[in-house]
């Protein structure tokens, strides 16, 4: 095969795969999910087939679970994500979006959305918000209600309220599936070898086992 063959190849190989490395196109206005008939087994995920427009009405596209805050967490977060699986009238759009409240001093701790670039607004409240870029550089700053910040997909996150009220953030997504991983989760709770974190991080054996306790999968009592 000649180089300029093989090149040609390539480019093209590159072409047809970079569709894939977003949501897909719809190829219809809407699909509302339709349990009636089961899902359909895909390559990657079940699919549920979509309901007939004519059984299609307003309230498929409106959602009412985001009017008030949710439960907070130990680091003072309370999020509710709102994707296909809670509101149908998003399916094959390619967007999703999330309702967070901060209590005073509580923190969003640093975390990335593999599949998706984020924007948030601030609707009440003030935020120390920034991410941080592949060569280790921060962006942040306070951010105030009214204004907006965006998130690269895949980069590094976090936010604290600095105020003296609860703050509330809506954020939106470019993906109806972005993903999200807590980096110290991640590290912390998902059973990578203490030999390993102990070298990478220049902790004691003993160190380790306190901040694994706090990052491990809580067990359900019987």
């Amino acid at each position: 095969m000649s180089l300029k063959l093989t090149v040609l190849l390539l480019i093209l190989s590159l072409r047809c795969y970079k569709p894939f490395a977003s949501d897909p196109d719809p190829v219809q206005d809407f699909c509302i999910p339709n349990p009636k008939f089961g899902s359909i087994r895909t390559a990657r995920i079940n699919v549920l087939p979509c309901k007939s427009s004519t059984e299609v009405g307003p309230e498929d596209f409106i959602f009412s679970g985001i009017k008030s805050a949710g439960n907070f967490s130990d680091t003072g977060l309370s999020s509710i994500p709102v994707n296909p699986t809670t509101f149908p009238g998003l399916n094959t759009l390619g967007m999703s979006f999330a309702r967070a409240d901060l209590k005073v001093g509580g923190i969003n701790a640093p975390h990335f959305h593999p599949r998706a670039t984020e924007m948030v607004y601030v609707v009440e409240g003030k935020v120390y918000s920034g991410f941080v870029d592949s060569s280790n550089r921060v962006f942040a700053r306070v951010i105030e209600k009214g204004e907006v910040m965006v998130f690269p997909r895949g980069l590094v996150h976090f936010q604290m309220n600095v105020g003296k009220s609860t703050a509330t953030i809506l954020g939106s997504f470019n993906s109806q599936n972005p993903g999200m991983q807590k980096i110290p989760s991640a590290i912390f709770g998902s059973g990578i070898n203490d030999e390993l974190l102990e070298k990478a991080f220049g902790l004691t054996p003993k160190q380790i086992g306190v901040i694994r306790r706090r990052f491990l999968p809580k067990r359900v009592k019987p």
